[in-house]
């Protein structure tokens, strides 16, 4: 007979079980060790186990466009509220349509609920306008409370100089201002998406002006007429208090983008009031924003890419800003209604670049960056009502499932213990291995990622406990054959493998299948479902691959299960093995030749 050749394992080799344990010993250590040191040592609980708050906006119709409220532009802002306040999909923050004109935000309870909620409020359309003037938005603001404007480049452009913060009073003469505002009422706005009637009237106007008084329908205003509008915006921008809340909400409301309007915003610690020109450029303009790190100033800007056409509208725009004089060479970055942003201009930024730098804190720029890539929304929406939900019924919920789990869990236990006897100590083990892992992982991903755990995301961790139980009992079974074929248990466990193995990956693929389509095409708490299905999936291949099978390896060399002790549920008589799988072997001196015999 042939020996085996050199090199190759022979089937039943037993492998290093020891190099498998310490690997899973040192990422179980690992994870605690970092739940611990993330300070994060419970999962983050959703809106319906930890309460948190609702908010239901309510869309509103721009002038004159009553027909903007329709199915595709608010999918559209859900769409984007969500990339918001839940840019994973697993944070537990939920947007969704109610009827025809509201959306209702459910924000979790949480260290980010207020900033969420900021941001959820502020879902107006973004426009970018040229300052006209600036004053202290309440007179009794004391001095120097202000902080210095920003100031905006373009990439690989010289860096301008940050703005000087004007004074409490305008910062140009009332003759100036009203020039400069009758000069905006003539002025034609880019607006975002103008029509092509709308665009040959602007032409028109630009290249034919008609002299005043003029009966032609297409002429321009009257000096007069820009005076006395001018006038009036300047009285309401003199009357105007900035640190009175109702009229701070007041000012700039239901202003078309092409007319110029009033508007506060905070400078530093203080209200601050503006007049801004027509609107130039839009949100819907802006194809990405961000906050970094400038690494040659180690400050933190807000870096803004512009698409093709907006990139011609900030280019022009900035081109007239840079010749002017402060604040006129300012364009304020407007949000709702109130100015998030003003810096300031020194020449024209082209190339579709451009960069906000001055007095950023790392959550400051990563805000502003957030509201000029997603603040571009279809439609204003108003607050309609903000409600606080409590954790009690979810809690109820919560304790109702865990009674569920646990009293399948005990069954699964029992059923193990009277079926496999000693082999369900390795099951039982198995499992809170698993349990260890899932829910260290859970606590920094709620840490890392915003995963909070809800309802559904329970239900997905409980059903999991089946889909692990079932991989031990592959395996078992598996054995079990094995040793009714008559071989004994250490080449039983390693001959079984290969072929468990093959089954348990193809069960845990399609579970873990299953899970990622309803992840994808599902949202809200069916998604926290679907996560915790696939993370349990994936789980159970690591526990079963790199403990239960390294675990099985080391107990087929005790003497308790080797020996088929009737307690250990791998008993040969109890399975009905066959007879050893051995040649009988003759002892003895070797046979006589029968010439031998006769000689």
């Amino acid at each position: 007979m042939a020996a085996p050749k050199k090199g190759r394992r022979p089937t039943g080799a037993q492998g290093r079980p020891g190099r498998a344990l310490a690997i899973i010993l040192i990422a179980m250590v690992a994870l605690t060790a970092g739940m611990f040191l993330s300070k994060q040592t419970t999962p983050r609980l959703g809106i319906d186990l930890a309460g948190g708050t609702s908010i239901t906006l309510k869309a509103k119709s721009e002038p004159g466009k009553p027909e903007a409220v329709n199915e595709t532009n608010m999918n559209t802002a859900i769409g984007i509220i969500e990339r918001r306040v839940n840019g994973l999909g697993v944070s537990e923050a939920e947007v969704q349509k109610q009827g025809t004109d509201h959306i209702i935000v459910n924000i979790p309870k949480g260290t980010n609920e207020q900033q969420a909620r900021e941001q959820v409020g502020t879902t107006a359309q973004l426009y970018f306008r040229p300052v006209l003037a600036f004053a202290d938005g309440s007179p009794a603001a004391p001095e120097g409370t202000q902080s210095p404007s920003p100031s905006a480049s373009g990439s690989g452009a010289p860096k301008a100089q940050d703005g000087k913060t004007p004074s409490a009073t305008p910062s140009s003469s009332a003759t100036s201002q009203g020039r400069a505002l009758s000069e905006a009422l003539k002025a034609p706005a880019a607006t975002p998406s103008p029509s092509a009637s709308e665009s040959k009237k602007a032409d028109d106007s630009k290249a034919t002006p008609t002299p005043s008084g003029s009966p032609s329908p297409s002429a321009s205003t009257p000096p007069s007429a820009d005076e006395a509008a001018a006038k009036d915006l300047q009285a309401k921008f003199a009357a105007l208090n900035c640190a009175d809340e109702a009229q701070r909400a007041a000012a700039g409301k239901n202003v078309k983008p092409e007319d110029p309007t009033l508007a506060c915003g905070k400078r530093g610690n203080a209200w601050g009031k503006w007049i801004l020109g027509p609107a130039q450029v839009n949100g819907q303009d802006v194809k990405d924003a961000k906050g970094v790190i400038d690494p040659q100033r180690g400050a933190w800007i807000v870096t803004m890419q512009f698409t093709d056409k907006g990139a011609d509208k900030f280019a022009k725009i900035t081109g007239e800003l840079a010749t002017k004089q402060m604040p006129q060479n300012q364009f304020a970055i407007v949000l709702d209604g109130e100015v998030i942003s003003d810096p300031s201009v020194s020449q024209a930024l082209t190339g579709g670049n451009a960069e906000i730098s001055g007095g950023f804190t790392q959550q400051s720029a990563q805000d502003l960056g957030n509201m000029l890539s997603y603040g571009a929304l279809p439609l204003s929406f108003s607050e309609d009502s903000v409600t606080t939900v409590t954790a009690a019924l979810g809690g109820e919920q919560l304790k109702a499932g865990l009674i569920a789990g646990a009293i399948g869990l005990l069954l699964v236990v029992i059923y193990l213990l009277v079926y496999y006897r000693g082999l369900a100590f390795i099951a039982i083990i198995s499992l809170l291995v698993s349990a260890i892992l899932t829910y260290t992982i859970m606590a920094l991903l709620g840490k890392g990622i915003g995963f909070a755990l809800n309802l559904p995301a329970v239900c997905g961790a409980i059903v999991a406990i089946g889909i692990t139980a079932d991989s031990f009992i592959v395996y078992f079974e598996r054995i079990r054959d094995e040793i009714r074929e008559g071989r004994t248990l250490r080449p039983a466990v390693e001959r079984a493998w290969p072929r468990a193995r093959r089954t348990i990956l193809v069960s845990d693929f399609v579970s873990f299948l299953a899970a990622a389509v309803l992840f994808i095409v599902t949202v809200g708490k069916v998604q926290g479902f679907a996560f915790t299905l696939g993370l349990t999936t994936l789980l159970d291949v690591v526990v079963v691959f790199l403990f239960t099978k390294p675990v099985m390896t080391l107990l087929a060399r005790t003497k308790f299960f080797s020996s088929g002790h009737p307690w250990s549920g791998l008993d040969p008589k109890r399975l009905g093995a066959k007879p050893p799988l051995r040649r009988s072997r003759r002892t003895g001196s070797a046979p006589v030749p029968v010439d031998a015999k006769e000689a």
